[in-house]
């Protein structure tokens, strides 16, 4: 019996954003932001909200399977899109700019997972973190971008698809790779 208990202890935990109560709640933090997500979204939204550590700006839509988590503070601005699968995790802080646009399975942190403990399992070694991340505003990335620990990417950049920054990018600025390097600078007609 106390291995049913346990395991419903943890079905409920882990589940607690599909229970009607929390889902209405999440709906409606969301609502009172003048921002959506669509369902199923995962992580801890609601510590995230009531600890005001997730602020939204107006208009921000997230797409099926988007999934915020951390010990930090996430910030996304006006109108910036998260597609499918996206995930955000805070260490320190987050911050992604206005109007960005996140394609399907990237991945966004502050955070590295420790492993320099030969005597503790990884899972049981917490986080580093190299410094917040920055997204400035205006800025694409395509599919399974990954960007990583105290990096900040330019307002008005694309990263290319499958890229994983690990180093600042500057703004106006086109880059790919893994490592991701800068390609070209992106120029306006006058």
């Amino acid at each position: 019996m106390d291995d049913l208990k346990l395991w419903a202890q943890k079905w409920r935990w882990y589940q607690r954003n599909s229970l009607p109560w929390n889902r209405a709640r999440i709906h409606y933090e969301f609502a009172k932001r003048r921002s959506f997500a669509r369902w199923p979204i995962h992580g801890e939204i609601l510590e995230l909200f009531d600890e005001n550590r997730l602020t939204l700006g107006e208009h921000v839509l997230l797409e099926p399977n988007v999934w915020l988590t951390g010990s930090g503070r996430i910030h996304i601005g006006d109108g910036s899109i998260l597609n499918l699968g996206v995930q955000v995790a805070a260490v320190d802080r987050v911050t992604i700019g206005a109007h960005c646009m996140f394609a399907n399975g990237c991945f966004v942190t502050d955070g590295n997972h420790r492993f320099d403990d030969p005597d503790q399992p990884i899972t049981w070694q917490g986080f580093t973190s190299k410094g917040p991340t920055t997204i400035g505003d205006n800025v694409w990335c395509g599919a399974n971008v990954v960007i990583t620990s105290g990096v900040t990417v330019g307002e008005r950049c694309v990263i290319g698809a499958n890229s994983v920054v690990t180093t600042d990018i500057p703004p106006f600025s086109i880059a790919a790779g893994a490592p991701a390097r800068v390609l070209r600078e992106i120029t306006y007609r006058a």
